[in-house]
């Protein structure tokens, strides 16, 4: 492991953890970074594995409600449907993900052009989400009724094809299906848990095997930076995006599409 590795891991982990919760693909920007610098992993599991730091950054914000659930479980009518809503939220993009993991990670993963058309394409179905005039029904992400989490939960499923982002399908669902912006991305964020733990879990247990002790000391310095960007974020992200909306992510993801479907025209893709 020398210098240069340890260079694009530290990248590579802030890129993830700057991109997790905002609803522009970390994935694809990962991908995209990954090759500009020239970094490569088996089965793109550095990729994979990295993103638990950026959701134990998320865990650790909201650590005290989530406690607070689990305590009133038994209870309170209100923590078990938050609950069993998360759940099934889960279901699909776990079902699907498991089914297809291989094919997505050799194939679409490798593929500039799948990745750059899922960046604009959400770029403009974001932009034309947050410009609509919207009157949402719900205000509170811990008191969803489960249709909506679930419905939130199918579109998840799209994240699945790099480029499109988990955030961006979930969030551009929940505000078409009456939830406020602040709500839409805040139950994303609560999404994300599950899913991506169960990700990791997979991706890890394949995986192991491949992995050498360099692998696994560039995957701890992208994790740490990983968790350490995505605590920033997630604790600002709420607060400008109820100011501002998302128009500000839909003209990120044109721009970066827009530059990786040139660089798949010049390279090749």
């Amino acid at each position: 492991m020398d210098l240069g590795q340890v260079a694009d891991a530290l990248v590579l982990g802030v890129v993830e953890g700057v991109t997790e919760f905002i609803p522009v693909s970390s994935t694809a920007h990962l991908l995209l970074a990954a090759r500009f610098l020239g970094f490569e992993s088996p089965g793109n599991t550095f990729i994979v594995l990295i993103q638990l730091g950026a959701i134990l950054a998320v865990i650790s914000v909201y650590i005290q409600r989530l406690i607070g659930v689990l305590v009133a479980l038994p209870s309170d009518p209100a923590a078990r449907r938050f609950a069993i809503g998360l759940v099934l939220a889960s279901v699909p993009a776990a079902v699907v993900g498991a089914a297809a993991r291989d094919y997505i990670t050799t194939v679409l993963y490798g593929s500039l052009v799948v990745i750059a058309a899922a960046l604009i394409l959400g770029g403009l179905v974001l932009m034309w989400v947050d410009r609509l005039d919207l009157k949402p029904n719900y205000h509170d992400a811990m008191r969803l009724p489960i249709p909506i989490a679930v419905t939130m939960g199918v579109f998840q499923t799209l994240a699945l094809i790099p480029g499109v982002s988990r955030s961006g399908a979930t969030i551009s669902a929940g505000l078409l299906i009456g939830c406020d912006k602040r709500t839409a991305a805040e139950y994303s964020f609560f999404m994300a848990m599950p899913v991506m733990v169960g990700a990791f879990a997979l991706d890890l247990y394949k995986n192991w095997s491949m992995l050498e002790f360099d692998d696994l000391g560039l995957i701890a310095i992208g994790f740490v930076a990983a968790f350490i960007s995505a605590l920033i974020v997630v604790r600002t992200f709420l607060g400008f995006v109820s100011r501002h909306g998302f128009e500000l992510f839909a003209w990120w993801r044109l721009v970066v599409g827009a530059a990786a479907l040139a660089a798949a025209f010049v390279y090749g893709s």
